[in-house]
Protein backbone atom coordinates (compact mmCIF):
# COMPACT_ATOMS: atom_id res chain seq x y z
CA UNK A 1 0.00 0.00 0.00
CA UNK A 2 1.52 3.74 -1.42
CA UNK A 3 1.85 6.10 1.49
CA UNK A 4 2.22 9.93 1.39
CA UNK A 5 4.74 11.68 2.98
CA UNK A 6 4.25 15.47 4.27
CA UNK A 7 7.63 17.26 5.58
CA UNK A 8 6.77 19.99 7.50
CA UNK A 9 8.68 22.68 7.60
CA UNK A 10 7.29 25.70 9.27
CA UNK A 11 9.95 28.84 8.97
CA UNK A 12 9.92 30.22 12.09
CA UNK A 13 11.75 28.64 15.14
CA UNK A 14 12.71 30.56 18.83
CA UNK A 15 15.62 28.17 19.18
CA UNK A 16 17.61 27.36 15.98
CA UNK A 17 16.45 30.66 13.57
CA UNK A 18 16.13 28.88 10.49
CA UNK A 19 16.93 25.32 11.10
CA UNK A 20 14.73 23.70 8.61
CA UNK A 21 17.35 25.48 6.37
CA UNK A 22 20.20 25.22 8.14
CA UNK A 23 23.55 23.81 6.66
CA UNK A 24 24.14 20.24 8.10
CA UNK A 25 27.05 18.86 7.02
CA UNK A 26 26.89 20.45 4.34
CA UNK A 27 23.50 20.42 3.39
CA UNK A 28 20.09 22.46 3.88
CA UNK A 29 18.79 20.53 6.91
CA UNK A 30 15.52 19.53 4.90
CA UNK A 31 17.47 17.31 2.07
CA UNK A 32 18.26 14.76 4.56
CA UNK A 33 14.73 14.62 5.60
CA UNK A 34 13.60 14.49 2.01
CA UNK A 35 16.23 11.85 1.26
CA UNK A 36 14.55 9.47 4.20
CA UNK A 37 11.48 9.91 2.59
CA UNK A 38 12.49 8.83 -0.90
CA UNK A 39 14.57 6.02 0.23
CA UNK A 40 11.36 4.07 1.41
CA UNK A 41 9.57 1.62 -0.70
CA UNK A 42 6.38 1.87 0.77
CA UNK A 43 5.95 5.75 0.05
CA UNK A 44 5.52 7.16 -3.25
CA UNK A 45 5.22 10.34 -3.09
CA UNK A 46 6.78 13.13 -1.11
CA UNK A 47 5.19 16.69 -0.61
CA UNK A 48 7.31 19.62 1.43
CA UNK A 49 4.55 22.26 3.52
CA UNK A 50 6.22 25.11 4.06
CA UNK A 51 5.88 29.12 4.36
CA UNK A 52 9.57 29.25 4.19
CA UNK A 53 10.87 30.19 0.48
CA UNK A 54 13.54 29.00 1.11
CA UNK A 55 12.69 25.52 2.02
CA UNK A 56 10.26 25.09 -0.56
CA UNK A 57 13.35 26.20 -3.06
CA UNK A 58 15.25 23.17 -1.85
CA UNK A 59 12.01 20.89 -2.19
CA UNK A 60 11.52 21.79 -6.05
CA UNK A 61 15.18 21.25 -6.55
CA UNK A 62 15.03 18.08 -5.11
CA UNK A 63 11.78 17.13 -7.67
CA UNK A 64 9.28 16.80 -4.62
CA UNK A 65 5.97 18.33 -4.33
CA UNK A 66 5.34 21.56 -2.09
CA UNK A 67 2.47 22.83 -0.52
CA UNK A 68 2.62 26.98 0.33
CA UNK A 69 1.39 26.87 4.12
CA UNK A 70 -0.88 29.96 4.84
CA UNK A 71 0.35 32.32 7.55
CA UNK A 72 -2.82 31.11 10.38
CA UNK A 73 -0.80 27.51 10.24
CA UNK A 74 2.93 28.82 10.54
CA UNK A 75 2.92 30.51 13.72
CA UNK A 76 4.23 29.63 16.93
CA UNK A 77 0.61 27.60 18.27
CA UNK A 78 -0.19 26.34 14.93
CA UNK A 79 -0.30 22.36 15.67
CA UNK A 80 1.51 19.91 13.85
CA UNK A 81 -1.61 17.65 12.64
CA UNK A 82 -3.43 21.54 11.33
CA UNK A 83 -0.47 22.06 9.23
CA UNK A 84 -0.71 18.22 7.96
CA UNK A 85 -4.38 18.44 7.06
CA UNK A 86 -4.20 21.43 5.18
CA UNK A 87 -1.66 19.62 3.16
CA UNK A 88 -3.22 16.56 2.85
CA UNK A 89 -6.15 18.28 1.48
CA UNK A 90 -4.28 20.72 -1.35
CA UNK A 91 -3.19 17.34 -2.76
CA UNK A 92 -6.53 16.05 -3.07
CA UNK A 93 -6.61 13.51 0.18
CA UNK A 94 -5.38 10.60 -1.72
CA UNK A 95 -5.61 6.77 -0.38
CA UNK A 96 -3.46 4.81 1.77
CA UNK A 97 -1.22 6.06 4.98
CA UNK A 98 0.01 9.53 5.63
CA UNK A 99 3.53 9.83 7.22
CA UNK A 100 4.60 12.74 8.54
CA UNK A 101 8.22 14.10 9.19
CA UNK A 102 9.73 16.98 10.54
CA UNK A 103 12.53 19.10 8.42
CA UNK A 104 14.39 19.48 11.90
CA UNK A 105 15.13 16.45 12.14
CA UNK A 106 18.04 15.52 9.55
CA UNK A 107 19.43 12.21 11.52
CA UNK A 108 17.14 9.14 11.65
CA UNK A 109 18.32 4.97 11.56
CA UNK A 110 17.21 3.54 7.69
CA UNK A 111 14.29 1.73 7.13
CA UNK A 112 12.23 3.61 9.81
CA UNK A 113 10.08 4.95 7.89
CA UNK A 114 9.05 1.61 6.51
CA UNK A 115 8.75 0.15 9.68
CA UNK A 116 6.40 2.24 10.88
CA UNK A 117 4.36 2.10 7.82
CA UNK A 118 4.76 -1.35 7.97
CA UNK A 119 3.58 -1.57 11.51
CA UNK A 120 0.62 0.52 10.91
CA UNK A 121 -0.70 -2.27 7.60
CA UNK A 122 0.19 -5.24 9.57
CA UNK A 123 -1.89 -3.90 12.58
CA UNK A 124 -4.35 -2.49 11.60
CA UNK A 125 -3.86 0.64 13.73
CA UNK A 126 -4.41 4.09 13.58
CA UNK A 127 -0.75 5.54 13.93
CA UNK A 128 2.66 4.86 14.96
CA UNK A 129 5.08 6.75 16.15
CA UNK A 130 8.55 6.14 16.76
CA UNK A 131 10.47 6.31 20.42
CA UNK A 132 13.78 6.51 21.87
CA UNK A 133 14.68 5.49 25.61
CA UNK A 134 14.76 8.20 27.71
CA UNK A 135 18.34 7.09 28.85
CA UNK A 136 19.58 8.91 32.27
CA UNK A 137 16.33 11.58 31.68
CA UNK A 138 14.30 8.72 33.46
CA UNK A 139 10.68 10.00 34.85
CA UNK A 140 11.49 8.26 38.36
CA UNK A 141 15.01 10.67 38.78
CA UNK A 142 13.06 13.74 38.16
CA UNK A 143 12.78 15.98 40.96
CA UNK A 144 11.65 19.77 42.49
CA UNK A 145 14.20 21.62 43.56
CA UNK A 146 13.16 24.76 45.21
CA UNK A 147 14.51 27.93 43.47
CA UNK A 148 14.90 30.05 46.66
CA UNK A 149 16.42 27.44 49.15
CA UNK A 150 17.64 24.87 47.01
CA UNK A 151 15.54 21.88 48.85
CA UNK A 152 15.59 18.95 46.90
CA UNK A 153 12.17 16.66 46.78
CA UNK A 154 10.89 13.67 44.77
CA UNK A 155 8.38 14.60 41.70
CA UNK A 156 6.25 12.14 42.66
CA UNK A 157 5.50 10.17 45.93
CA UNK A 158 8.20 10.18 49.01
CA UNK A 159 11.24 8.73 48.18
CA UNK A 160 14.07 10.14 45.84
CA UNK A 161 14.41 8.75 42.95
CA UNK A 162 11.90 6.23 43.62
CA UNK A 163 15.49 4.79 45.20
CA UNK A 164 16.93 3.65 42.34
CA UNK A 165 20.70 4.95 41.95
CA UNK A 166 21.91 2.82 38.68
CA UNK A 167 20.52 3.58 35.58
CA UNK A 168 20.60 -0.59 34.76
CA UNK A 169 17.94 -0.63 37.54
CA UNK A 170 15.22 1.63 35.89
CA UNK A 171 12.59 -0.13 34.10
CA UNK A 172 12.28 1.01 30.20
CA UNK A 173 10.26 4.18 29.51
CA UNK A 174 10.22 5.91 26.30
CA UNK A 175 9.83 9.39 24.79
CA UNK A 176 8.44 10.36 21.58
CA UNK A 177 11.75 11.40 19.16
CA UNK A 178 10.16 12.95 16.29
CA UNK A 179 11.61 10.39 13.65
CA UNK A 180 8.32 9.57 12.38
CA UNK A 181 4.13 9.03 12.57
CA UNK A 182 2.63 7.23 10.27
CA UNK A 183 -1.02 7.53 10.73
CA UNK A 184 -4.43 6.68 8.35
CA UNK A 185 -6.19 9.44 6.81
CA UNK A 186 -8.75 8.45 8.68
CA UNK A 187 -6.91 9.43 12.24
CA UNK A 188 -5.25 12.68 10.69
CA UNK A 189 -8.78 14.15 9.21
CA UNK A 190 -10.12 13.54 12.65
CA UNK A 191 -12.79 10.85 11.26
CA UNK A 192 -12.52 8.28 14.08
CA UNK A 193 -14.02 10.09 17.33
CA UNK A 194 -10.84 10.00 19.27
CA UNK A 195 -11.03 12.42 22.34
CA UNK A 196 -10.41 15.20 21.59
CA UNK A 197 -7.30 17.47 22.44
CA UNK A 198 -3.93 17.81 21.00
CA UNK A 199 -3.40 14.76 20.15
CA UNK A 200 -6.58 13.38 18.51
CA UNK A 201 -5.45 12.96 15.31
CA UNK A 202 -3.29 10.11 16.22
CA UNK A 203 -6.67 7.82 16.60
CA UNK A 204 -7.45 5.71 19.19
CA UNK A 205 -5.50 2.51 18.60
CA UNK A 206 -1.91 4.16 18.87
CA UNK A 207 1.42 2.10 18.57
CA UNK A 208 4.71 2.77 18.43
CA UNK A 209 8.39 1.56 17.03
CA UNK A 210 11.49 1.76 19.04
CA UNK A 211 14.77 3.51 17.91
CA UNK A 212 18.11 2.88 19.82
CA UNK A 213 19.55 5.52 21.87
CA UNK A 214 20.91 9.16 19.92
CA UNK A 215 19.17 7.41 16.85
CA UNK A 216 17.85 10.23 16.08
CA UNK A 217 18.57 13.85 16.32
CA UNK A 218 15.83 16.59 16.46
CA UNK A 219 17.11 19.69 16.34
CA UNK A 220 15.70 22.39 18.72
CA UNK A 221 19.38 23.68 19.78
CA UNK A 222 22.88 24.52 18.59
CA UNK A 223 23.92 21.54 20.70
CA UNK A 224 21.52 19.14 18.42
CA UNK A 225 22.89 21.37 15.25
CA UNK A 226 26.25 20.35 16.20
CA UNK A 227 25.20 16.91 16.90
CA UNK A 228 23.50 16.13 14.11
CA UNK A 229 26.48 17.72 11.91
CA UNK A 230 28.96 15.39 13.17
CA UNK A 231 27.17 11.88 13.17
CA UNK A 232 26.20 13.03 9.11
CA UNK A 233 29.29 13.57 8.32
CA UNK A 234 30.61 10.00 10.00
CA UNK A 235 27.50 8.43 8.19
CA UNK A 236 29.13 10.06 4.47
CA UNK A 237 32.37 9.23 5.78
CA UNK A 238 31.61 4.99 6.01
CA UNK A 239 29.69 5.46 3.13
CA UNK A 240 32.52 6.33 1.23
CA UNK A 241 34.75 3.80 2.33
CA UNK A 242 32.59 1.03 1.57
CA UNK A 243 32.35 2.21 -1.95
CA UNK A 244 36.02 2.78 -2.20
Amino acid sequence: MSAIAIILARAGSKGVPGKNVAEVAGRPCIAWTIDDARASTRVSRVVVSSDDPRALEVARSMGVETVERPADLAHDTATVDDAARQAFGAIGEPGGPVVILYANVPVRPAGLVDRAIDTLVRTGADSVQSYAPVGKHHPWWTARVDMMAGNVRPWEGEVLNHGCYRRQGLPPAYIPDGGVIALTADALMLRLGAEAGPHAFFGRDRRGVITGEGEVVDIDSRVDLIVADVLLREREEMESRKVG
